[in-house]
């Protein structure tokens, strides 16, 4: 059987991106395409590199742990919830790998998975980039069907946060229970964990954990400048809690599943809204489209 390299890791990329990608969405992470790309490359250029004169031994099964920790790594560096990300990519990897072996025992003639445990395929580069499209589209709907009839006590929901030309996306869960208003407008208040909102803010404006932690002493440094009137004290109550304050932001526009809520403000929590990360923020009453 002959095997082309463009074929070989252009493929295995492309399953590897969906796969990074469809982890990231079943753990409620932030979706940094761009990471998962790197990590796809990665994976792609092993896939290849195992087919290459002198270097069998990269099919040890520590290398093969090794080259899935540095995809990991790739695309989900920088996360808190590193260890879980990888846990369940190694899943979904499993689960493909499992359906794709079964599809070729039925017969199956498009993808297939080689003796080394990578994918080929017999089809053309054409077919193989349009089947990839087609796999992606179908998983993108999937997903999106599953964030929004999946919930705890409410719904899970993609937010969009716009703060002059910077935005961020994660995904949120609708919480009736989540009393927390501001005193100003009287609207809802949106709780996002901090760290999640980093691409909103310049290097110099981004609160750190410990501002998160004690935001009474980061107000007046953060809130100079431009950025006057767009950081505010947030007092609450919570189990275990009395009297705290939370460092709370004024955003320009919140999008729910693509409805706009406006302007709102968003409370910045030091530590996961969610036990198991399947959500990044809990947001009230919801605008209908």
């Amino acid at each position: 059987m002959v095997i082309y390299v463009d074929t070989l890791f252009l493929l295995n990329a492309l399953v590897d991106y969906l796969l990074l990608l469809g982890a990231a969405r079943l753990a409620g992470e932030p979706l940094r395409r761009l990471q998962f790309g790197a990590g796809a490359a990665l994976g792609g250029l092993y896939a290849v590199a195992l087919f290459l004169p002198g270097m069998g031994f990269l099919n040890h099964p520590l290398c093969r742990v090794a080259a899935g920790v540095l995809m990991v790594m790739a695309a989900y560096g920088g996360s808190r919830r590193l260890l879980r990300q990888g846990l369940i990519f190694l899943a979904l990897t499993c689960a493909f790998g499992g359906g794709v072996v079964a599809i070729g025992l039925l017969g199956g003639q498009g993808l297939a998975l080689g003796p080394q445990g990578v994918f080929y395929s017999k089809l053309d580069l054409n077919m193989v980039l349009l089947s990839a499209a087609f796999c992606y589209g179908i998983l993108t709907v999937a997903f999106q069907r599953l964030g929004k009839h999946t919930a705890l006590n409410g719904e899970l929901v993609e937010a969009k946060l716009t703060l002059g030309k910077r935005t961020v996306k994660l995904t949120a869960l609708v919480d009736t229970g989540n009393t927390l208003t501001d005193p100003v407008s009287g609207r809802p208040v949106m709780v996002a964990e901090g760290e999640s909102l980093g691409p909103l803010f310049p290097g110099d404006r981004c609160p750190g954990p410990e501002d998160l932690r004690e935001p009474a002493g980061a107000l007046d440094r953060l809130s100079r400048g431009e950025w006057r009137g767009r950081f505010r004290l947030l007092p609450y109550r919570a189990v275990g809690v009395d009297r705290g304050l939370l460092l709370a932001l004024r955003v320009d526009r919140l999008e729910l599943n693509g409805v706009d809520q406006g302007g709102i403000l968003v409370a910045l929590s030091p530590t996961p809204v969610s036990d198991g990360g399947g959500y990044r923020a809990l947001v009230g009453a919801v605008r209908g489209g």
